[in-house]
């Protein structure tokens, strides 16, 4: 896997690293209790750098949750 620029996964609409690095961490923490991979990746790859190839490739997504 290459390296994947933060900016680049910040979308327009949802616009927050906050919450990009919440997901990715989120989704990091999925993978670490057994998930399936979602995007093609060897052993070495660290799971958060999948989380986040998951998210540029649009295979997982955030939004924003309701408030209290």
């Amino acid at each position: 896997m290459s390296y994947i620029p933060i900016e680049r996964l910040i979308n327009e609409k949802q616009g927050s690293i906050y919450k990009l690095v919440i997901a990715a961490s989120r989704r990091a923490v999925e993978l670490g209790n057994g998930s399936e991979k979602l995007v093609s990746a060897d052993a070495a790859t660290k799971l958060t750098s999948i989380a986040l190839e998951e998210i540029k490739t649009n295979k997982i997504s955030y939004k924003r949750g309701k408030k209290d």
